[in-house]
């Protein structure tokens, strides 16, 4: 696999994830006022009651994320189609503890 196939590749999911987060982050948003009647807390306010806290905290990190994987994998499915290719692995993310 050649380096710019996958610095294309790097280019274009950084593109979708970005446009996702940014519609995703809106779309989190408008739900939890049309919810709730209020905007969203500040989370790190003190403030903030915690339960308010962590219930924005939950759902706007499982609304955000769902949509990026969403975008990645449609992404991953274009590439596919115009390539003839599944689109590159970059790198695989591990966690040691």
């Amino acid at each position: 696999m050649e380096i710019s196939e996958k610095l294309v590749w790097g280019l274009v999911t950084a593109a979708t994830s970005t446009i996702a987060t940014a519609v995703a982050v809106k779309a989190v948003t408008a739900a939890w006022e049309l919810a709730t009647g209020e905007t969203p807390p500040e989370p790190n306010d003190p403030q903030v009651p915690l339960r308010r806290a962590l219930t924005w905290a939950l759902a706007s990190g499982v609304g955000i994320g769902l949509t990026q994987l969403l975008a990645n994998r449609f992404a991953a499915s274009r590439w596919a189609a115009a390539t003839g290719k599944p689109a590159p692995r970059v790198g695989k993310t591990t966690l040691r503890i």
